[in-house]
Parts: C-alpha cells; sequence; structure tokens
C-alpha cells in the first residue's frame, strides 16, 4: 500500500471517529439537556449573575448613583452600617411577617383550590380560569379594588369585625397595614399555587387509590398517605417560589404609598425591597443599597435551605 492510500485510510479512520464521537455526545440525554437548557443559562447569566456580580462589588464602595465613576473601596463599612440600623431589621421583620402569614395560606388554600377542580363536576374548566386570573391581573388593580373594599364601614371591614378585627381602613392604620398588603399577596398567588398542584394531582398513579379502597383507606387517609407524599417536590416548589416572592413584594406597597412616602402608613409596611429602594434608588447610594441587596439575597438562601431541611425531615 503506498503512503497516499495509507494516509487516506487513516484520514477516513479518523473522520468516522470524530462522527462518531459526535453522535455519542449528543445522543446522551445529558447533553441533549445541556442543548436546551443553554438558553435560559446564557439569560440566566445575563440578567441574574452579572448584575448580582456587580452589586456584590459595588457594596464593598462609597458609590453615588449618579457619579459611579468616583466610586471607592471603603470594605464592609456599607455591610456594618446596615447592621446597625433598626430600620433594616424593622424591614427584615415585617418581610419575615409576610411570609410567615402569606405563605402557608395561600399554599393550603391552592392546595384545596386544586383538589376542588380535579373533581369530576360540571364547569370546573370555568372555576380553573376564575381561580387564575388574579395571578394574572395587575397588581395595582388588584390593590386599588382592595383599597376601597377594605376602607372603614364597608361590609367587608363589618365582616372581619365579627371575628374580632377592627372596623377601620385597613391599609391606613398601622395595625393592620401589613396584614392587608399579606391578604393582597394570598389573593394572586393562589392561582398560580392551584395550577402548579393540578399537575400533579393528575399524574398521581390512581393504582395507589384504589388499593387504598381495596385496603379500606378512608379519603383522609388517601390524601394524608398517598397524596401529600406525592406532592412533596411540588410543596417545596411552591413554598420556594412563594417565599420569595414574598420577600419580593413592591407594587402593592408602592399603590398603598401613593399619596404619602414609600412604606406608609407611618413605615408599617416597608420592606428589605422597599429599604433597598429608598437608600440605593431615592436617596442614590447605590454601593448601600447593594449591600442590602446581598444581604437580602443571604437570607433568602437561609431561608430556602431551612424550607428543604424541614420538609425532607417531616419526609
Amino acid at each position: 500500500m503506498s503512503n497516499g492510500t495509507k494516509a487516506a485510510a487513516e484520514l477516513r479512520r479518523d473522520n468516522k471517529g470524530g462522527q462518531s464521537l459526535f453522535r455519542k455526545m449528543f445522543d446522551s440525554d445529558m447533553s441533549v439537556g445541556w442543548l436546551f437548557s443553554l438558553p435560559f443559562l446564557i439569560l440566566w447569566a445575563w440578567w441574574f449573575f452579572y448584575p448580582f456580580l456587580q452589586s456584590f462589588i459595588r457594596s464593598f464602595q462609597d458609590a453615588n448613583f449618579a457619579a459611579l465613576d468616583e466610586a471607592k473601596f471603603i470594605g464592609f463599612q456599607n455591610y456594618v452600617r446596615i447592621l446597625q440600623d433598626p430600620e433594616f431589621y424593622r424591614a427584615v421583620l415585617h418581610s419575615l411577617e409576610i411570609v410567615l402569614i402569606a405563605v402557608p395560606v395561600q399554599t393550603l388554600i391552592g392546595l384545596l383550590m386544586a383538589i376542588l377542580v380535579n373533581q369530576k363536576i360540571k364547569g370546573k374548566g370555568i372555576f380553573r380560569t376564575v381561580f387564575f386570573i388574579p395571578y394574572i391581573t395587575s397588581q395595582i388593580a388588584i390593590t386599588t379594588v382592595f383599597m376601597m373594599l377594605f376602607k372603614q364601614g364597608t361590609f367587608v371591614t363589618e365582616f372581619f369585625g365579627l371575628f374580632g378585627f377592627g372596623n377601620v381602613t385597613w391599609f391606613a392604620d398601622t395595625n393592620y397595614a401589613l396584614m392587608f398588603v399579606a391578604i393582597l399577596f394570598i389573593f394572586q398567588q393562589c392561582g398560580f399555587t392551584m395550577i402548579v398542584y393540578l399537575s400533579g394531582l393528575q399524574e398521581v398513579p390512581k393504582d395507589l387509590y384504589e388499593a387504598g379502597q381495596i385496603d379500606g383507606a378512608s379519603k383522609w387517609a388517601q390524601f394524608r398517605y398517598i397524596t401529600v407524599p406525592f406532592l412533596k417536590p411540588i410543596t417545596f416548589f411552591i413554598v420556594s417560589v412563594a417565599t420569595i416572592l414574598g420577600f419580593q413584594i413592591f407594587d402593592q406597597i408602592a399603590a398603598i404609598s401613593r399619596y404619602g412616602a414609600l412604606g406608609s402608613p407611618a413605615g408599617a409596611t416597608n420592606t428589605v425591597v422597599t429599604y433597598f429602594y429608598q437608600h440605593g434608588i431615592r436617596y442614590m447610594n447605590i454601593g448601600y443599597g447593594s449591600a442590602a441587596v446581598v444581604l437580602f439575597f443571604l437570607i433568602i438562601m437561609i431561608i430556602t435551605y431551612l424550607q428543604k431541611k424541614l420538609l425532607d425531615e417531616k419526609g
């Protein structure tokens, strides 16, 4: 065999090996998964990771929003100032109160709604649509309507008065304003929770319920020992998303405070997000505001981790 023939044979063999490697690479599920995830990862890096990295760097600087070129490194001074500010702890407490009140309630209501519309009843498609509409409706619009409903002397405040609540204008009262924000959040998020739970309920194998019925299990026992464990990953997803959204509430508070200072009345609705907005945007101290964002991120990460540990222990 001539040298030219040998070279051509080796080239064909190398090409076959390369094609085989390429085909093997893209035949695997992992490679296809990464390929489909790539657009999301690019957008995530551009819209989240890069801005967060910038905020992290700014948090160590004395930086004014109007003169970023004059920013100077000051180490941990921004963090020290925040951790010595009582207003920051008050904002964190308000955010935690909203999350602790709203997340469990909207999770439970969303699950009950999902169970309801998963039954064989007439018009369940209409119920699904009606329940989901608040989630896709403007937050400002819903807040405006609720502000009219929760004024002193309306049938809503009189109804809650039967349970010991004051017949007052809720969003203007320091004792009820934060609860008013939590109610808004619950009302808007239940539709999303219902849809996610509904998808999970439809995936529960019917054989499990049939086996439970044969063993004499009641409806409650089937729900407790079949439905709840099967929905555990979905519950973790819902609780995690709702927690993050609960900490990020802003539009509702801005609507309530449109005729006064942000966080009205008297700072009763100040949260971590409004704290960042006040210092980072309104006062243009972007370095101090960025430090608040980093601490905000750490708080959410810690709470999400604790939620996962709690669900794992219960499972």
